[in-house]
């Protein structure tokens, strides 16, 4: 059992229907046809949505994901038609919210990997391949991988586990060609953001991109290259071997699975609240990742 330990009830917009509660998005239609997405300071770890929020987790999310996509405007299009707030919105809205194209979602997580760990780890160790592409001898957690891979994934409902997938599947799921144009872009994307992020002292270990069809044109939609989507790291501090620091829910999960929790993963109970120790070390380092990243101080960031 997971999920949402206490799901939100949906905010009521003159205009706006509401169409989906995400781990972190809201998702509304105005009466334009437009998409309207409003990311929360929500907070997921293990399959479950917490009780406690990260207060600006939201906006950090939406102003680092319009950064990146403006890096990134000249390889792929993206999503977003205005950061205006809708009519009627409430106030805290503001910094969160964009008005999008409505997409043909392509029912894959786009995922690229630049160096090994998480799931892809656990598949090396067992089969020395990632998504069943074969990898060398003698790679360990965090190690930088020969060439940055393609490794999809299915998406999952809230409370479910993405799986990863070859990447045989996910053509046959959506077709020879979107698959070529799926692994050539999610590549070309993340090879360009990690060479900003490495020339700003990061690691863009690996991220997932979610993308949509305009007519026959692929855009880049959801968020982009944030704490949430991507494993980013201190290059100071890389060292093969280990698990690496980061820029991310690392805080939350290390607390989750601590005595300090009380909280046993493997049982059928929701997680506690978090601490506010642990909040407040968590959106610091959010905002941190953020600084780093556009060279922006967060109070300029919305």
């Amino acid at each position: 059992m997971s999920g949402f330990v206490e799901k939100p009830e949906p905010v009521q917009v003159p205009g706006l229907t509401h169409l989906h509660t995400g781990k972190v998005r809201d998702l509304y239609r105005n009466e334009a046809g437009d998409l309207v997405m409003v990311a929360s300071d929500r907070m997921s770890a293990y399959d479950w949505v917490l009780p406690t929020e990260i207060p600006d987790k939201g906006r950090v999310l939406t102003q680092l994901s319009l950064w990146w996509f403006d890096k990134l405007a000249d390889l792929v299009p993206n999503h977003v038609l205005s950061t205006e707030l809708p009519a009627g919105a409430p106030a805290d809205w503001a910094g969160r919210t964009l008005i999008c194209k409505s997409l043909n979602m392509v029912p894959v997580e786009a995922v690229a990997r630049g160096y090994l760990t998480g799931s892809g780890l656990l598949e090396y160790n067992e089969s020395r391949t990632v998504c069943g592409l074969a990898l060398p001898e003698g790679l360990t957690d965090g190690s930088e991988l020969p060439a940055p891979i393609f490794t999809p994934a299915t998406k999952a409902a809230v409370g479910d586990h993405d799986e990863n997938v070859s990447y045989e599947e996910v053509a046959r799921q959506v077709g020879a060609e979107t698959a070529a144009l799926l692994r050539q872009t999610t590549l070309a994307v993340y090879s360009r953001a990690r060479d900003i992020a490495r020339d700003r002292g990061i690691i863009l270990a690996d991220t997932k991109f979610e993308f949509g069809f305009e007519g026959e044109t692929l855009v880049l939609a959801d968020e982009v290259l944030t704490p949430d989507s991507s494993r980013f790291w201190p290059a100071s501090e890389w060292e093969p071997g280990r698990a690496q620091p980061s820029y991310d829910k690392q805080i939350v999960r290390n607390w989750l699975t601590s005595p300090a929790s009380g909280w046993d993963r493997k049982s059928e109970q929701p997680p506690p609240a978090l601490p506010q120790e642990v909040v407040e070390k968590t959106r610091a380092k959010y905002i941190e990742a953020y600084e780093l990243l556009t060279g922006n101080a967060w109070s300029e960031g919305v």
